[in-house]
């Protein structure tokens, strides 16, 4: 790849986002939010705690007061070595006391807080138990779009994360696909996908012939054969981004029909990406892309969403789906991948991740999108 690689974050750069979270916390009428381990956690501190713990690990950000961290004591030393440790008070407990009371201590006891979704329920319920007067809602149902508009710097790693993937799929259009299995085309893109510097992949989703019109099939144990269509949807992390495209190749030459249903799915996702522009809402990108499938008459086999936002997570807010209102804003990321699924015989979807700029929309993927021949 080229390109100076992106700079990496700061402490600074943790403390304004926990800033603007708390801010933004303040603006959704919240007394603060609360969040534990997961990817709200790593992009407001860059902290990465073991997800199983059952131990209370606790950001806690309150409007006007400077951000805390309840850790337990035996992890308190890996989190103060954290990038953005230096933006935060660290408040550690050792096993035998009460984690529920030191937390207690920092927040509102009639306040309503918006608290990760990942959180445990017992630690929930810890909470609640300790402060009654409290309420709590999910940091997706009260701040959806709390990750959703990317810096500078984030868009970077997400333009890398996506060039990775199209190098993958360049890669993987000279292999051979007829006569293997659905699972050994997967296992080849997952070690593309970490050649080329992903350190985690999230799927490979490899769909054969009829197993194309599930748009979650992944990948099996079927034999693909030549005059198979093949939807190839793979993504993962690479520097903590997300990557996830999607291209349908065939093996051999397709039918008249299959080109014709390759090209409306191609136009559709083209119309998706042309309605891309600040101030437009979410919505706007669904139906235009659902416009282009529905005029040909294949609206039925268009099932699922246009897109989803991504980050520091493979699916995030914002959606791309009818009856989002939410107005694009320059540095929002999401995909555009609409399709057409005929149950039994064969799927087709074509996906780029898109960066919402001051005039428009700019593809973080450049493979094409026209119909791909593989062996």
């Amino acid at each position: 790849m080229t390109g100076t690689a992106p700079a990496p974050f700061t402490a600074d750069d943790y403390r304004a986002r926990m800033a603007r979270a708390a801010r933004a916390a303040a603006d959704a009428e919240l007394a603060g939010l609360l969040v534990a381990p997961g990817p709200d956690l790593v992009w407001l501190t860059g902290y990465a705690p073991p997800a199983t713990t059952e131990r209370l690990t606790l950001l806690v950000l309150t409007p006007g007061q400077d951000p805390v961290l309840v850790v337990p004591t035996l992890e308190a030393p890996d989190a103060a070595r954290a990038t953005g440790a230096p933006a935060l008070t660290l408040r550690d407990w050792t096993d035998g006391k009460d984690p529920y009371a030191l937390t207690a201590a920092l927040l509102d006891d009639r306040g309503r807080f918006g608290i990760s979704d990942n959180a445990w329920a017992m630690h929930l319920l810890g909470l609640q138990r300790t402060l009654p007067g409290t309420s709590y809602a999910s940091l997706t149902e009260a701040l959806p779009m709390l990750r959703a508009v990317k810096d500078p710097a984030e868009l970077a790693l997400l333009a890398a994360a996506g060039a990775a993937a199209d190098q993958a799929f360049e890669e993987i259009r000279s292999v051979r696909f007829a006569g293997r299995r659905e699972s050994e085309v997967g296992a080849d893109l997952a070690a593309l996908l970490r050649r080329f510097g992903h350190s985690q992949v999230d799927f490979t989703i490899v769909g054969s012939g009829p197993n194309g019109a599930d748009p979650h099939h992944e990948m099996g144990d079927r034999v693909i054969e030549r005059g198979d269509m093949v939807v190839l949807d793979f993504g993962g992390l690479k520097d903590g981004y997300g990557s996830d495209t999607t291209r349908t190749v065939h093996v051999g030459e397709p039918t008249d029909e299959e080109r014709r249903v390759h090209d409306i799915v191609r136009e559709a996702q083209e119309a998706g990406f042309r309605a891309v522009r600040p101030g437009a809402a979410c919505q706007e990108v669904d139906r235009a892309a659902r416009a282009v499938i529905a005029g040909a008459g294949y609206g039925e086999y268009f099932i699922h969403r246009t897109g989803h936002g991504i980050g520091v997570t493979t699916h995030e807010p914002p959606y791309m789906i009818e009856g989002e209102e939410q107005p694009l804003v320059p540095g929002m990321c999401f995909s555009v991948e609409p399709g057409i699924y005929l149950p039994g015989r064969f799927g087709v979807r074509i996906e780029d991740i898109v960066t919402v700029t001051g005039d428009g929309g700019r593809r973080l993927n450049d493979t094409t999108r026209e119909m791909v021949i593989v062996d």
